[in-house]
């Protein structure tokens, strides 16, 4: 029996619709499934002992936050590119607790790590870690980026060597030729001021005298006495401190011999990131971070945010998250990345140093950002802070 026409139509429209709903169908399926892009936070900071003069201590969460709202960033822009990322999170309270944390990330199949710990542990980890891409958001030391280079790591925190220079380039600029170095007790501080005499040396400061701070006294209570006579000497232009505890620094502007300004860790400080940046639509960011840690953005949580966001650029190009694509594809210098800083950013492919403008700051001023103007390079300003390529002992990656 023959059909009538208008029911073969019919027929022939349901099943086209049919053929055409099946691929439709399938998209769906896969667009329900983004790629899983997997982050681990390891954080351990040390005891750092009694502090006699820093009563305001580092929070406890530092890192973390800056991780955690990179993590909610990176997901506003995943879901249009069908990416999900995920934060697993680890903060303990010894090098060895580090490690298991690290090994049961691993476990469970994480690649990718945040890293806020000193550099013996990010060495420790480098090394029990090898098929996976580490982050150093915590470690400001300089033998890393140099001398001891790890093949599987990029440094999103700026080492001292360009904290150093960042400072001594705007001293050199505003005609502060002379220095008295004032160096506290601990390792680090020790190596701040390696890093300044470097940075002296490098640009053309003369360091007029050096003294080693070995008080144990409190200072809140003799600083008025104690200070200008433990700083008289030839004059100088400028106090540098050393004192990255916070042991003493803090009593020593506006109690030096001669009436001059403090810099170094106390005083005018250089850092990666700090509350008094605002432009570039770094305000947005600051904003954004306080809403949900309800206190500043520091240095540590920049690093932490940069490199979760270096990873999600990276994966944004790649389409995947596999670890060697990603460091290679930040090293190679042709994946700009945005941190807030007016400058876009990117990795050195000489050691693994995140290239960026450091911002010059008093407790609650932005005074300056370095590098500074006059500062020239054949290939990059920002390569005038920190080790440039033939400085670099090391081989890198």
């Amino acid at each position: 029996m023959r059909q009538p026409a208008h029911l073969a139509l019919t027929c022939l429209l349901a099943l086209a619709a049919t053929l055409l709903a099946q691929p439709a169908a399938a998209n769906q399926g896969q667009a329900a499934q983004p790629l899983p892009v997997r982050i681990g936070y390891l954080g351990y900071r040390p005891d750092p002992g009694p502090l006699l003069s820093n009563v305001i201590p580092e929070p406890a969460d530092a890192g973390l936050q800056g991780a955690r709202l990179a993590i909610v960033d990176s997901n506003s822009s995943g879901r249009f590119l069908n990416q999900a990322f995920h934060l697993t999170e680890a903060s303990v309270d010894s090098p060895e607790a580090l490690l298991q944390a690290a090994q049961a990330q691993h476990d469970q199949g994480l690649r990718l790590f945040v890293v806020n710990a000193p550099a013996a542990s990010l060495r420790a980890l480098a090394a029990a870690l090898p098929d996976s891409l580490l982050f150093n958001a915590g470690s400001a030391d300089d033998s890393l980026r140099s001398s001891q280079c790890l093949g599987n790591v990029l440094h999103s925190l700026p080492g001292r060597a360009m904290l150093a220079d960042a400072l001594v380039q705007f001293m050199v600029v505003r005609k502060w030729q002379r220095a008295l170095l004032v160096v506290g007790q601990t390792d680090d501080d020790r190596a701040y001021a390696a890093a300044l005499r470097r940075a002296m040396q490098r640009f053309g400061m003369q360091l007029v005298a050096e003294k080693a701070w070995t008080f144990d006294n409190d200072q809140r209570r003799s600083a008025q006495a104690d200070m200008p006579l433990f700083t008289q000497t030839t004059e100088y232009d400028v106090v540098l401190v050393a004192d990255e505890r916070g042991d003493f620094g803090e009593y020593l502007p506006y109690q030096t011999w001669y009436p001059r300004p403090v810099a170094g860790t106390q005083g005018l400080t250089p850092t990666g990131w700090h509350k008094t940046v605002e432009t570039f639509g770094a305000a947005q960011l600051q904003k954004r971070f306080e809403a949900q840690a309800g206190r500043w953005m520091n240095d540590r949580d920049f690093a932490a945010w940069m490199a979760v966001r270096s990873v999600a650029s990276a994966v944004s190009k790649l389409r995947q998250a596999e670890p060697r694509a990603v460091q290679q594809s930040l090293l190679s210098e042709q994946l700009p990345l945005d941190g807030f800083k007016g400058r876009k950013l990117s990795y050195r492919p000489w050691n693994g140093e995140l290239r960026q403008p450091i911002p010059l700051v008093q407790p609650r001023a932005l005074v300056s950002t370095s590098p500074q103007e006059g500062f020239l390079h054949p290939f990059n300003e920002m390569d005038s802070l920190g080790y440039d390529k033939p400085e670099v002992t090391c081989a890198y990656p």
